[in-house]
């Protein structure tokens, strides 16, 4: 478990934890994922279109936004922490476009754990919590498989409760 140091939009609160440090591998896996369909598009470009220039600048392109991605990876998973209340669950995420969601147990109607390949393969798995209102779904990526279930067990129990004095 990581505790995560306060920032401005806390709000606030204290305890935050973060998802392991080894998501790192899980986002630079996607990074170079899409760089190699980027790059494909590039080839296809120089290949196709007569003008080379529309293509060296497509793959440019692609270079340049693979690099950024790769550099703001570390700090992207840094940025991912959550905390349990007493009443609901809070998740915040984002570098530049932040974001902190408090989803009330009471309110959770689905708990899902989901694995994709490279994550299996570092041991790591993504908690996803669907409620009832359509823009509110809220993924916990990158925690460790053990705690992933424990985290899910933990929110099942605690939705049910809320749920019976509804």
């Amino acid at each position: 478990m990581t505790v995560l140091p306060p920032r401005a939009l806390d709000a606030g609160l204290t305890g935050w934890r973060g998802v392991s440090p080894r998501l790192v591998w899980v986002e630079i896996a996607a990074v170079l994922m899409s760089a190699v369909g980027g790059a494909v598009v590039g080839a296809f470009l120089l290949l196709v279109v007569p003008v080379p220039w529309i293509g060296w600048t497509v793959l440019g392109i692609v270079a340049v936004l693979t690099v950024i991605r790769l550099v703001i990876a570390p700090r992207r998973v840094r940025a991912i922490g959550w905390i349990l209340r007493e009443d609901d669950l809070v998740v915040r995420r984002g570098i530049l476009l932040s974001r902190l969601v408090a989803v009330p147990y009471g309110r959770m109607q689905l708990v899902d754990v989901n694995r994709g390949p490279v994550a299996r393969l570092l041991g790591l798995a993504e908690l996803r919590l669907v409620t009832a209102a359509a823009t509110s779904d809220v993924t916990l990526p990158g925690l460790p498989e053990p705690e992933a279930a424990e985290l899910r067990d933990a929110l099942v129990a605690r939705a049910e409760e809320r749920r019976v004095g509804l």
